[in-house]
């Protein structure tokens, strides 16, 4: 008896076979992706006509301030909902990719208009003339070296780079080895120190006003001359003696910025590791070399950090000298000259002029800076 083998079975492929299934997020939705376009503009014509009508309206200011404050937070809140709403519309290949740009492209947006926007402008109006219409080439940088108030002020600014990140690092230094040897009372000590920082340059000023204060008749307020007077001295007028004046300026910075080094660096102190010091001491190594060899070179990028920051604080001092003396017997820099070409001289081709040797000052510091972390993240 034969046996008739089955007929072949034709296998019929559903036409749907080779298409993959779809993955939620891996095809792009475009309605998700138009939806989300089309609130995201919304969202931002209504927050410029807010913007425009708080910029004109004549309405009571708290309730200017109120809509203020309520259009900037619900509209940055919905604007990076909507950001994020629109980036779920693409392939899943573009998400990954523009996800985080969707969040920081806003504050890069901020930094090109308020930060980037404004750099290239005053370099520009630093070519022209007083009213920023007339192009006189190279001729305000020139006056900056010509002008003898400009020369001097960009000369005080150096010694002030100088002079005040060393004494107030060298100092704070002492005083955080000292603190940090303190049994009882350190936290007191610090907060004393560091007391001078809570004050703003303007109120330090004040308060040095009364210590340097000259009468050329009559009784002496000033505490300094109260002194000289007491001691059989002439009184002497501080912040008129030149070159000394400047150096008596310095004095306040010195005072207020050293309470701000020595916390950074006491804090950095206590992260040397105490076997090394005590290794040391057993080795026969005095205080001194325990201090010079071992801790300094342990918190050199604390140093190198907190000396940065005051050299950049230093080249926008400006409140000092204004207050003190008002950029006068020797004691410009460059800050204050900015200020005084751009709003008393009315002259904006000079003041930008002066902003953009200000700006060139500050990029060997930031540059220098930069290098060193990476060389220290390269060591880590």
């Amino acid at each position: 008896m034969t046996t008739t083998p089955p007929p072949p079975t034709t296998q019929v492929e559903d036409e749907d076979t080779d298409a993959s299934p779809v993955v939620p997020g891996q095809a792009s939705d475009p309605k998700k992706l138009a939806i989300g376009i089309g609130l995201l503009v919304l969202t931002a014509f209504i927050a410029l006509t807010a913007f425009e009508w708080m910029r004109t309206t004549e309405a009571n200011r708290a309730f200017v301030v109120a809509v203020a404050l309520l259009v900037g937070v619900v509209g940055v809140f919905a604007m990076f909902l909507l950001l994020d709403r629109v980036t779920d519309g693409l392939p899943l290949r573009l998400q990954e990719t523009v996800r985080p740009w969707m969040y920081v492209g806003p504050a890069l947006v901020l930094l090109g208009i308020f930060l980037l926007y404004p750099a290239i402008r005053t370099i520009i109006l630093g070519f022209q003339g007083p009213n920023g219409t007339d192009f006189v080439g190279a001729g305000n940088f020139a006056n900056i070296w010509s002008d003898g108030s400009l020369r001097r002020s960009v000369v005080n600014t150096l010694m002030w780079m100088i002079v005040v990140p060393a004494l107030a690092v060298s100092i704070g230094l002492v005083f955080a080895v000292l603190a940090d040897r303190l049994r009882r009372g350190e936290s007191l000590a610090k907060s004393l120190i560091f007391l001078p920082m809570a004050i703003s340059f303007v109120g330090a000023s004040v308060v040095w006003g009364f210590v340097y204060d000259f009468q050329a008749f009559g009784n002496q307020t000033g505490l300094l001359n109260g002194l000289m007077v007491a001691l059989g001295r002439d009184p002497v007028a501080w912040t008129s003696v030149y070159p000394w004046n400047n150096f008596f300026l310095m004095i306040i910075m010195v005072w207020m910025q050293t309470g701000f080094a020595m916390v950074i660096l006491s804090a950095a102190i206590k992260g040397v590791p105490e076997d090394i010091i005590e290794a040391a001491r057993i080795d026969g190594a005095s205080e001194l070399q325990v201090f010079a060899r071992i801790i300094v070179p342990s918190i050199m990028s604390a140093i190198v950090v907190v000396t940065t920051t005051m050299i950049i604080n230093v080249l926008k001092i400006f409140d000092i000298v204004w207050v003190m003396t008002g950029g006068r017997d020797g004691t410009e820099v460059i800050a204050e000259r900015m200020i005084r070409w751009s709003f008393t001289f009315r002259d904006q081709g000079q003041g930008a002029a002066i902003a953009t040797m200000l700006f060139v000052l500050v990029i060997p510091v930031m540059v220098w800076n930069v290098k060193r972390f990476r060389a220290e993240e390269e060591i880590r």
